[in-house]
Parts: C-alpha cells; sequence; structure tokens
C-alpha cells in the first residue's frame, strides 16, 4: 500500500495577486497568502485602505504591491497582472474576489445599475483569467473565484448580484476545463460572513452577533474572513492537486437547512 503523500506547501518566493484585496474576505486571502510565503499583489478601488494593507501585510520575507484599480477595467486588470508576474520567481496563484450589491426591486433596477454589478462581480474574473493565464501556465499555478451562496439561494431584489455570483459558478468549470491541466481553477461561495475586523483602520471594529445570528447557522456561529481565506489558501496548494472546476460552499451549513414558518 503507497501512503499518501503529505501535504505540499504553497511555492514561497512566488506571487499571487488578490483583486478586491485591500478590505474584508479579500484582505484575509492576501494575509493567507503572505503567510505561506507568497507575495501579493492587491487591485482594489479603495486607494487609502489598499496602501494601508499593503503596509500591514509587507514588511517581513514577502513583499506586498497595492494596485490602485479597477477590476472591471482590463487594462487596470492587465497593469495588475504585470505588477504581480514581476513581485517573485513567477505568478503562481490568482484570485478574483471582487463583489459589489445593489438591492432594488427589479422593475426599479437601471440597465446602468446591472451592467455595472455584472461587470464587477463577473466580468473580472473573466478579465483576471484572461491576463493571468499565460503566467499560470507557465508555473502550474491555480485560480479561485469568489462567488456567493446567494447563486444558489435568494432574498427578493437581489437580482444583479444573484444572478453575477451564479455565472461566478459557471465561469468557474468552463476555465477549469479551458485552463487545464497546466491550471486549476476553482470556486468558494462565502455565506454570512462577518468582515467588520477586516476594514481599513478607521472602520474597523469587532462584529456586532447575537445569539440568534449564530444560531442559524449548523455550525454553530457566523463566518471569519478567516474561514475563507484558509479554504482559498487550500485550493490554491498543490495539495488540492486534484480538485479543478469543483464549488465550495462555505456558508456554516445554512443553505442546507430547511425552515419552516
Amino acid at each position: 500500500m503507497t501512503r499518501a503523500p503529505a501535504p505540499a506547501a504553497l511555492p514561497a518566493g512566488c506571487s499571487a495577486i488578490v483583486t478586491g484585496g485591500a478590505q474584508g474576505i479579500g484582505k484575509a486571502v492576501a494575509a493567507a497568502l503572505v503567510d505561506a510565503g507568497l507575495h501579493v499583489a492587491i487591485l482594489d478601488t479603495e486607494r487609502g485602505a489598499g496602501r494601508e494593507t499593503a503596509q500591514e501585510l509587507g514588511g517581513g520575507t514577502a513583499r506586498v504591491e497595492f494596485v490602485h484599480g479597477d477590476a472591471a477595467d482590463e487594462a487596470d486588470v492587465r497593469a495588475a497582472v504585470r505588477v504581480a508576474a514581476r513581485l517573485g520567481k513567477g505568478l503562481y496563484a490568482a484570485v478574483a474576489n471582487t463583489g459589489i450589491a445593489i438591492r432594488k426591486p427589479v422593475t426599479r433596477l437601471r440597465l446602468a445599475e446591472w451592467n455595472r454589478v455584472l461587470a464587477v462581480n463577473l466580468t473580472a474574473g473573466f478579465l483576471l483569467a484572461k491576463h493571468a493565464a499565460p503566467a499560470l501556465r507557465r508555473h502550474g499555478g491555480a485560480m479561485v473565484l469568489v462567488g456567493s451562496s446567494r447563486a444558489l439561494m435568494s432574498e427578493p431584489d437581489w437580482e444583479a448580484y444573484g444572478a453575477s455570483k451564479g455565472g461566478v459558478v459557471a465561469l468557474t468549470h468552463a476555465l477549469a476545463v479551458s485552463l487545464g491541466p497546466q491550471v486549476r481553477v476553482n470556486c468558494v461561495s462565502p455565506g454570512w460572513v462577518a468582515t467588520d475586523a477586516w476594514q481599513a483602520r478607521a472602520r474597523r471594529r469587532q462584529p456586532v452577533l447575537s445569539k440568534a445570528d449564530h444560531a442559524q447557522h449548523p455550525a454553530g456561529r457566523v463566518g471569519r474572513p478567516e474561514d475563507i481565506a484558509a479554504l482559498v489558501r487550500f485550493l490554491l496548494s498543490p495539495a488540492a492537486g486534484f480538485i479543478t472546476g469543483a464549488h465550495y460552499l462555505a456558508d456554516g451549513g445554512m443553505t442546507r437547512k430547511m425552515i419552516y414558518v
């Protein structure tokens, strides 16, 4: 009987790019990749928060560079990928994390608003894959797209967000087939994640959550950005080498809980 190999670490000295990495889940992902020994480029529209995050996470052996730009703008994405590729031994990991929501009744939702949500939430992932793929292929890298549990369930007036995140799930398996076997592509869909402690310093605070908030989850608590970052880090690592095109829900079991009123 052949024993399973020990989990492989991320290749230290290589680089990663995280879009929407200045705050929240994206910042936690960037921090996890820095801890794994990767140099990280962060692309974000929040200039102040991005610079602050680069200062907080950098300073060790791993370099962190902030690139101010829009993940839905092709020129900005191309430039950020170039920065990431120059940071270390080569671009190994890409994380498409951007997301915005506009909640309005569908009869009042303007086409421009619909298009902007799809651009930031879905098109941004396509653009990152398009421009990162050549470098990722050279280094046998991996990509993770961040979706949402709202790809699978809804509340009223979330049409644009739900449609965009559903598209992220489909884009994931399409990219996995197109870019494999050199590049693996997976999707992580968070549920309720309290990001208060991972905001810019001026807005940072501990989450205020009730017992009822936690009790809604079969896991017994609301999620933390660290939960998502740990899963992303695993999926990017060689330890997940037989996983591609997969969709992982990280929602504390909430979408599996039947609720009767």
